[in-house]
């Protein structure tokens, strides 16, 4: 029995690096981590809006010895937690006016500071992706209620996460592109029906382009948001596993 399980853990494994590697190689072959949209050159507005908040938080840390952060209960996802207070901002005078880009302007994104403790750095959290992901996960709360526990899923992607069955909840494949490779995001739902984005593939283009040599105890996500303007949205820890990324709970 043990033998048995042992052998069709094995085949999972293969699977999935398979899948994995099959679906780099259909991404674009391209000089840069990220699709034409999310460039520098395409995105010198947002560029120039993170510069302009990051110095603006500069300021205010080295007068105050403080972060102009919003205050975040310990469950906040790290991704989500330390929001900018642009009123504290505006109001104490380090800025004039709150960016276009800003969910507080009615702009599509979230300015975070992640890193706080080390090197705070300005972020971006693509509320659309955030809200597109919000809206699965309540549908995958009302199927899981309605069949007493059961969840929409098909086939596994890493050992705590399966993906979704959208025929079962009776909606489309919501087609979310990923902030880093232009890809399609695939979602995923671990054991407490909690939603996610995969982001393997993208964090295996960045390893990619990466000198960084992470051991098997980093959390590999940190490669995405050092190298964007974005924060990877609803994402579950990575670690590499045989010089693969995988998904852990925690």
């Amino acid at each position: 029995m043990i033998r048995s399980q042992w052998m069709i853990n094995g085949r999972l494994a293969a699977k999935r690096a398979a899948a994995l590697a099959a679906a780099i190689m259909l991404l674009p072959l391209a000089g840069c981590l990220y699709p034409d949209e999310y460039t520098p050159s395409n995105q010198v507005s947002a560029k120039e809006a993170v510069s302009a908040i990051q110095a603006a938080v500069d300021s205010y840390r080295k007068d105050t010895g403080l972060l102009p952060i919003e205050n975040a209960s310990e469950g906040t996802p790290l991704y989500e937690k330390f929001r900018l207070d642009f009123a504290k901002l505006k109001r104490m005078g380090y800025v004039t006016d709150i960016p276009k880009e800003a969910f507080e302007s009615g702009g599509a994104n979230q300015f975070l500071i992640i890193d706080e403790e080390s090197d705070p750095k300005v972020k971006l959290l693509d509320l659309s992706v955030y809200q597109t992901i919000g809206t699965v996960q309540t549908k995958v709360n009302a199927y899981v209620l309605k069949h007493k526990g059961k969840q929409p899923v098909s086939d596994e992607k890493y050992p705590d996460f399966r993906a979704i069955d959208y025929k079962a909840l009776g909606i489309d494949d919501p087609a979310i592109r990923s902030m880093y490779t232009g890809r399609v995001l695939e979602l995923m739902i671990d054991p407490g029906s909690t939603v996610y984005a995969d982001y393997g593939i993208d964090i295996v283009k960045a390893l990619e382009k990466s000198a960084a040599k992470p051991s098997e105890s980093d959390d590999l996500r940190s490669l995405l948001a050092d190298e964007s303007f974005y924060v990877p949205v609803k994402s579950p820890v990575y670690r590499l596993v045989g010089g693969e990324p995988q998904a852990f709970l925690k």
